[in-house]
């Protein structure tokens, strides 16, 4: 039997997509909820999952390719049931001398700005081989993820600081035995689901997901998939199994019994603070107003199907709608230096640079790594600098660097469905400008109505430096370039 592989229902604002990354090869075995393939829309990634065990036999789209919403990419086949019996992969394997120099394994050097981190997740444990350039630890501060890596092969020995301690640059925090080889289970062990606690590394990205927005204790799910894999069948049944929760150990989880109804208490990441506090602050020390518009997206669109094969062909980037509007924005920035400028005390400091920061939805959080000189960065260019920033944040692999600074902030909360928003500034920015869902609406044209894909945009700015004169002409010079991209090209 051959199962399709497909790509996921697209946002109805988003066209098209484009294959990223290829986790497997025709050929290679694959289990249920593993990672096969990354999706990357204009903003975000999406991971395309095995519906069941099998072999992929073909992949019909190779990476780079532009796709469309649902369109076969692979097949499925059965799995192998040629497969080795259990009983020889069962067999005790003798367990070489665990000896070998003593590694230690260090926090990495902290931004000046930066004055301590946080240990996010531990992704070995003690006793497990590691291989050289393994990522064993995630450490987290306020703004990015930093991974620390094996310096060689070995055994991962002792964690000196455990999850959620606070730690400092070089701290040391964990022990490697470099040259040494871990000791395998008894062969009785081996027949035992694996625990979800032994197993977290195998967790899928989209079965971590469900089990961290849930808020349950992974170690608390028993896995029906090959060895002990959790899948989301699995996290499903436990949800509706409320007394298998309950008759868990109250130290398994802090979780609250209410009854039949729990509740687990789950710290805050260093990121989701820091969010939360700039956030807070910013509506707590600004004068934040918005206003709203319309944009007629249906020029774009034309020209962006006319010209999308051949420029994807020139430019080995696929054209979306980002680009056109961060070159929009650009352009109103140098009409509206108002705009382009941000309070620091008593003084307005206007830049003469144009720096935008692109909000990213990652995993542990909304992030703005910053486009630098989009006046100087042609549509390709700025094509590529969103999809390497969307690639980083997806990764965990932006740096300080990436997020420091920016005069503009563009948030796009259509990909997500959004149809209208307020957007808070992003601080000590002085605006924030809100994209929205493309949804065709019945629309006034010339004395008659026609059906056009329209999208509202949502201008947030800081009253105290922007009257409304500057912002309203502000939102409607980009509805205007917008509604006409060629004055993007002739700069009219």
């Amino acid at each position: 039997m051959t199962t399709e592989i497909k790509v996921p229902v697209l946002p109805e604002s988003v066209a098209d997509a484009t294959v990223a990354t290829w986790h497997v090869n025709v050929g290679d075995k694959v289990s249920r909820d593993q990672n096969l393939v990354d999706i990357e829309t204009d903003k975000v990634v999406l991971e395309v999952v095995a519906p069941e065990d099998g072999v992929i036999t073909e992949i019909s789209q190779a990476e780079g390719a532009t796709v469309l919403g649902e369109q076969v990419i692979a097949l499925l086949g059965a799995a192998d049931s040629a497969a080795a019996p259990a009983e020889t992969t069962a067999a005790p394997v003798a367990a070489p001398a665990a000896e070998g120099k003593e590694v230690d394994i260090k926090v990495p050097v902290l931004p000046e700005s930066v004055a301590d981190a946080t240990i996010a997740t531990w992704h070995v444990q003690p006793g497990e081989a590691v291989s050289r350039d393994q990522n064993l630890v995630d450490i987290e501060t306020d703004k990015v993820v930093l991974e620390v890596v094996a310096p060689e092969d070995g055994v991962m020995g002792d964690h000196i600081h455990a999850e959620g301690d606070t730690v400092l640059g070089e701290q040391i925090i964990g022990k490697l035995i470099a040259g040494a080889a871990a000791a395998s289970a008894p062969a009785a062990a081996t027949e035992a689901p694996a625990t979800s606690d032994e197993n977290s590394d195998v967790l899928t990205p989209s079965v971590r997901r469900l089990i961290a927005e849930k808020g349950l204790d992974a170690s608390q799910i028993k896995g029906s998939g090959k060895g002990g894999r959790i899948t989301k069948e699995d996290v499903d049944a436990f949800l509706k199994a409320p007394a298998a929760k309950a008759a868990a150990p109250a130290a398994a989880a802090p979780a609250v019994a209410l009854g039949e109804r729990t509740q687990k208490r789950v710290p805050m990441t260093r990121l989701r603070k820091t969010i939360a506090n700039r956030l807070l602050e910013a509506k707590n020390s600004t004068a934040m107003l918005t206003t709203f518009n319309e944009v007629n997206m249906k020029p774009i669109m034309d020209l962006r199907q006319q010209y999308k094969d051949v420029f994807e062909e020139r430019h080995g980037i696929r054209l979306g709608f980002m680009s056109f509007y961060v070159k929009a924005v650009t352009e109103a920035l140098k009409r509206f230096p108002e705009v382009n400028a941000s309070i620091d005390g008593d003084d307005i400091v206007y830049h003469n640079y144009f720096d935008i920061s692109i909000a990213v939805s990652t995993p542990r959080g909304l992030v703005t790594p910053v486009l630098r000189d989009c006046d100087k960065l042609s549509v390709a260019e700025i094509e590529k600098g969103i999809r390497e920033l969307a690639l980083k944040g997806r990764d965990g692999k932006l740096t300080v660097d990436d997020m420091t600074g920016g005069n503009f902030t563009i948030t796009n909360g259509g990909v997500f469905g959004s149809l209208l928003s307020t957007p808070i500034i992003n601080l000590p920015q002085s605006s924030i400008l809100g994209m929205h869902k493309i949804q065709d609406r019945p629309m006034a044209v010339n004395g008659k109505v026609e059906i056009l894909p329209m999208m509202y945009l949502a201008l947030s700015y800081d009253h105290r430096q922007i009257d409304g004169k500057e912002s309203v002409g502000f939102l409607v010079t980009i509805k205007e370039l917008l509604e006409d991209p060629t004055r993007l090209l002739l700069d009219v």
